[in-house]
């Protein structure tokens, strides 16, 4: 997690820095469904490269949006899924989504 004299002094900017890449939307938009494994949100989110995905992943969990759960299983199972702090997030997806059909809608007639 950033410290407060990391963060940005306007609040619109902190939450551009914490979610702002399309791939970081894109992940948190599938985890507010249910919790996925890597190769799962691989295959879904299509041109992603692993490092790209595991750069995100790794930043959302160090910036407390995201749980990464490893199961003491063989082969070991990795499960990614929002933290409350991520799920805190969801009306703010709602909105976007809500914006994006209307966009959609009121230019593809």
């Amino acid at each position: 997690m950033l410290t407060k004299d990391e963060m940005p002094a306007c609040p619109v900017a902190t939450t551009v820095q914490m979610i702002g890449s399309k791939w970081k939307l894109l992940i948190m938009r599938n985890l507010l469904v249910r919790p996925w494994r890597f190769n799962e949100l691989k295959k879904d989110l299509e041109g992603i490269s692993q490092k790209v995905l595991t750069d995100s992943l790794r930043s959302m969990e160090d910036d407390g949006i995201v749980i990464r759960t490893v199961y003491p299983e063989v082969p070991p199972r990795v499960e990614y899924s929002l933290s409350e702090l991520g799920e805190s997030m969801r009306p703010i997806m709602a909105s976007m989504e809500q914006w994006g059909l209307a966009y959609q809608k009121a230019t593809h007639k």
